[in-house]
């Protein structure tokens, strides 16, 4: 009596295994077969962010070695396939996960992927358009007619995407607030409790992903806060709604 039991455990086990192969297989190849759009389009986008985040004062960027600007664009088009080939991926992922889902559950999970997906945008675009020439303003602040700032194209863009993670991250702060009341993991009173220590955690966060100086750790920590705030105001009034429900 049990064998057949054992044998339907391990052919469940090797569907799962090949159901998560396909996966991986379908999502590497989609970033695959953008990758020559991704490739066309890097010299664009790295053209777009240093017009966008340089002073006009500040000169041209440099490059250091024969394959420097190359490898970039090899990286960057890698990285703009990826963004690219995200919805496509995010549906193999579902495809993958759905069947051991309760209907309660499908519903939460795409609108826990939508949103944090909203929330990653909104954070990189915060940082392209606003936090990014802030931050070269700053830099070139410090340059006099003895100092010229003689800056590399591999450095910034390093800077650049390092702090574009960072705010993407960053932003998914109030969908985490909004999860652990959702599943009853801490309530708000709590949290407003703890306020004063997840304040300090943010601004560690903040020096964690962000280059070593107190202006760029201001400038991730305080929209952190700020999302932190959001998100606790609508942890609150969900909890107000679960209460509600269980009366």
């Amino acid at each position: 009596m049990t064998q057949p039991s054992h044998s339907n455990n391990e052919q469940t086990f090797i569907e799962h295994l090949e159901a998560l192969r396909s996966m991986l297989i379908n999502s590497i190849a989609a970033v695959a077969l953008l990758s020559p759009i991704g490739f066309y389009l890097a010299p664009k986008c790295i053209d777009f962010l240093i017009r966008n985040s340089l002073p006009q004062n500040m000169g041209q960027l440099h490059y250091f070695s024969p394959m420097e600007v190359f490898i970039i664009q090899l990286k960057a088009g890698v990285v703009i396939a990826f963004a690219l080939a995200f919805p496509f991926i995010v549906y193999q992922v579902r495809k993958f996960v759905m069947p051991a889902l309760y209907e309660n559950e499908k519903r939460f999970l795409g609108w826990l992927v939508s949103l944090a997906t909203i929330l990653f945008v909104l954070g990189a675009a915060f940082c392209i358009f606003l936090i990014l020439p802030l931050i070269m303003k700053f830099s070139m602040s410090f340059s006099t007619a003895q100092l010229q700032p003689t800056l590399g194209l591999e450095n910034f863009i390093n800077l650049s995407a390092a702090m574009i993670l960072a705010f993407g991250l960053m932003f998914q702060f109030p969908l985490a607030v909004l999860i652990c009341v959702k599943f009853g993991l801490v309530k708000v009173e709590t949290l407003k409790l703890a306020r004063p220590y997840i304040i300090v955690g943010i601004l560690i966060l903040a020096a964690v992903f962000t280059p070593p100086d107190i202006v760029s750790q201001l400038l991730l920590g305080v929209p952190t806060w700020l999302l932190f705030e959001a998100g606790l105001f609508a942890a609150s009034l969900i909890e107000k709604q679960n209460e509600e429900e269980s009366n």
